[in-house]
């Protein structure tokens, strides 16, 4: 992602010291003890908008089958979440920050999911494959126009009968940013609204 030179949880190679701990959170009556540390998204907890998107989005069926995103997977609850859900499915998480990818493959292991779960930097997403649902909670902060650059390059590898699920802060411009897909093509829908989050579900139409 261009144009970020501090030291953020969407730097690729943090800094600061990794600080290792765990997080703790329940999905579904499904208890998850996933490894965290300094230096990624929403280190400390499960971050208040990822809740509400596995919460309020429709989370794939136990027989579900393909290959499901988890866009900026960070120390990757919602790569656990999918995997769990869905035993048949592949899931790819996605992450900009080395020690994001280093988390989520380790949380991975440790629901004994590893061999389901491909974890990569962007530029390493093999270039034809596409996916049958991507699920992101997308890093606002990066700034707008690299917000759209970063949507403009994943969701056009949607299946054609594929669901994307997005969260966005209302007060960061989630009313605006469901617009803007509107009229880059996508069929999108409000799906819940909570907390001041919208989930929003994006299809081809």
């Amino acid at each position: 992602m261009r144009g970020v030179t501090a030291e953020h949880y969407f730097s690729a190679e943090p800094a600061a010291p990794a600080g290792r701990h765990d997080v703790s959170f329940t999905v579904q009556g499904r208890d998850y003890v996933l490894v965290a540390a300094r230096g990624v998204f929403s280190a400390a907890r499960l971050d208040p908008g990822t809740a509400v998107l596995l919460k309020k989005a429709n989370l794939p069926e136990p027989g579900a089958k393909g290959s499901f995103l988890d866009l900026g997977c960070g120390f990757g609850p919602i790569t656990a979440v999918l995997a769990t859900e869905a035993p048949g499915a592949t899931v790819h998480a996605v992450d900009v920050n080395a020690r994001a990818r280093e988390l989520t493959a380790e949380n991975a292991e440790r629901l004994g999911a590893a061999h389901r779960v491909t974890v990569s930097a962007p530029d390493d997403v093999p270039a034809d494959l596409v996916f049958d649902q991507i699920w992101s909670n997308p890093p606002i902060r990066i700034g707008k126009a690299e917000l759209h650059d970063l949507l403009d390059r994943w969701l056009p590898r949607l299946a054609p009968d594929g669901v994307a699920w997005l969260v966005i802060a209302r007060h960061l411009g989630g009313d605006s940013l469901h617009q803007w897909l509107v009229d880059r093509g996508w069929t999108v829908e409000r799906h819940a609204s909570q907390k001041g989050y919208r989930v929003l579900r994006v299809s081809r139409g």
